[in-house]
């Protein structure tokens, strides 16, 4: 097979994540075989799952999160008590002071009266370094992570970490993809920063290469899903619950299984629909601290919570009792025509195009429909299309594609996740935290804007400072882009007065930027 440089540049930036560097030669192997290199992937078992050792189910985190809870309601309970027996203790140990002589106070005599001996806030010893003239009082020692921020930042290390390794990328980019589809956000609450990373684990993955109907299912009866959406509040208005509490359904999650999940605006369901939907899944919550519906952290059905009777819904009547009702719903709504094109078209606007060719769309509609909604045979039909690989290379890398693509390049093994969470959030793409339950926006329209791009220049800058001059930024453009790099690319990176300012052209490179 001939060598096809443009093909590898396609292979490695519209379905991965970039080359690797050191001696990982993404860029030839993909050359050689651009489809072949990218479907690669999808061929080894379980290559979607990620499970360590160190990262918890829903369910544990859900008890650790609880008991961090109770652990911090004792601590504020007692905290009043503590300040009582200090004050009390003071008043009995204070020595009188003479008229309009104001005793120093403790603080005082070391910070205030003498800034430069200031005491280490270790070891409470005065060090060298703190007698020197106009020494800089130490900083407070950080404050210890708590449960919420320990758990939110291993499972990101892990996410960033599986990226980083990943041969073309191209599954990364599916879970990616997935995650954004069926949304939740870190910024609920704390509950559901610890769960962003398990939801992922435990509803995106095992599905991303299997059946759309499972994920949907796994989804919408996760409980970060349920909490996110406010299922939990959710009640029949007819059920024994409703009745004797005067509630009534919530609508939320219904709504955006329909138009965010599933059949899209315009795809053929009404506001009865959504109405009919909300009753059919009332009772799907999962449970809490108290251990009354079971372990806290699973899903859970409550039949009194659930609307009694039958129920109409895009036509269909569902008499099923209980939760089997809502799960034939959702099954029937997974392979609903206005689904199969929603999904189609969402799955080629991200890869290839805003306004994705309609042959492929329909390419992938048909799929879709007659594998029974096949997620890996869609992703087959994706690279196997032609449109996919002559479609210009418009699209510009989001923000995690390129903090990723960053650290792959220069072969960093992330080790941890701040940085980039930091960039993250600089870029507008915090980790597991959109803007709303319709995921980020996944046009150029959302990240090409002037202040966007000067933002990820500073980005490109910040790495290039840290990199230095540990890495020839001629050789790393032959490592992304090899002879499809433009001889304009070339001349810019070899006429860069420094090698941290040819790295950090090279990062802002179309050959770097655009997928």
């Amino acid at each position: 097979m001939a060598r096809d440089p443009q093909g590898a540049l396609i292979a490695l930036n519209r379905f991965g994540l970039g080359a690797r560097g050191g001696a990982a030669g993404d860029f030839s192997s993909a050359a050689s075989d651009p489809r072949g290199f990218v479907k690669a992937e999808l061929f080894r078992p379980n290559a979607a799952l990620l499970d360590l050792p160190n990262l918890q189910t829903t369910p544990q985190l859900a008890k650790a999160f609880y008991d961090y809870q109770a652990e911090q309601d004792r601590e504020r309970a007692a905290a009043p008590k503590v300040a009582d027996a200090m004050a009390s203790a003071e008043n009995k140990t204070a020595s009188p002071t003479p008229a309009g002589n104001e005793a120093p106070k403790p603080d005082m005599q070391m910070s205030e009266a003498n800034p430069a001996m200031q005491p280490n806030a270790v070891s409470g010893t005065v060090t060298p370094d703190a007698m020197k003239p106009n020494a800089t009082p130490p900083k407070d020692p950080p404050q210890p992570l708590n449960i919420i921020q320990k758990t939110y930042r291993a499972e990101a290390l892990a996410r960033l970490q599986r990226a980083n390794i990943a041969e073309s990328g191209f599954v990364e980019r599916l879970v990616a993809f997935w995650s954004n589809h069926f949304c939740i956000s870190a910024n609920k609450a704390g509950l559901e920063r610890m769960w962003c990373g398990s939801f992922e684990r435990e509803a995106i993955r095992p599905h991303a290469l299997g059946r759309f109907a499972d994920m949907l299912k796994a989804v919408e009866q996760h409980p970060a899903m349920i909490f996110f959406l406010d299922n939990q509040q959710s009640m029949g208005p007819n059920s024994k619950a409703g009745i004797n509490r005067n509630k009534g359904i919530n609508e939320n999650l219904a709504r955006e299984i329909m138009e965010l999940h599933t059949l899209g605006v315009g795809g053929g369901y009404t506001q009865e629909d959504v109405t009919s939907l909300a009753r059919i899944i009332s009772g799907w919550t999962f449970a809490g601290k108290n251990g009354r519906l079971g372990p806290p952290g699973h899903f859970a059905f409550v039949p009194a919570f659930h609307e009694p009777g039958a129920h109409r819904l895009l036509g269909k009547l569902y008499d099923q009792d209980g939760l089997e009702q809502g799960e034939a719903a959702l099954a029937d709504i997974a392979r609903h025509p206005s689904t199969a094109k929603f999904i189609a078209t969402k799955f080629a606007r991200h890869f290839v195009a805003d306004d994705p060719p309609p042959a492929l769309v329909a390419k992938l509609e048909t799929v879709f429909r007659k594998t029974d909604g096949d997620l890996k045979a869609l992703a087959f039909a994706l690279v196997d299309s032609d449109e996919a690989w002559a479609a210009p290379m418009t699209k510009l890398r989001a923000p995690y594609e390129y903090l990723v693509a960053s650290g792959r390049l220069i072969a960093r093994m992330p080790e941890e996740p701040m940085r980039y969470l930091g960039g993250l959030n600089v870029l507008g793409q915090p980790l597991w935290t959109p803007p709303g339950p319709n995921g980020f926006a996944d046009t150029n329209a959302a990240w090409a804007a002037p202040e966007n791009m000067k933002l990820r220049l500073d980005i490109a800058s910040s790495i290039a400072s840290r990199v230095g001059d540990a890495f020839d930024p001629r050789a790393l453009l032959d490592v992304m882009a090899g002879e499809a790099a433009s001889q304009e690319t070339r001349q810019t990176v070899e006429r860069a007065e420094s090698k941290q300012q040819a790295f950090a052209l090279l990062l802002m490179s179309p050959e770097f930027q655009r997928r």
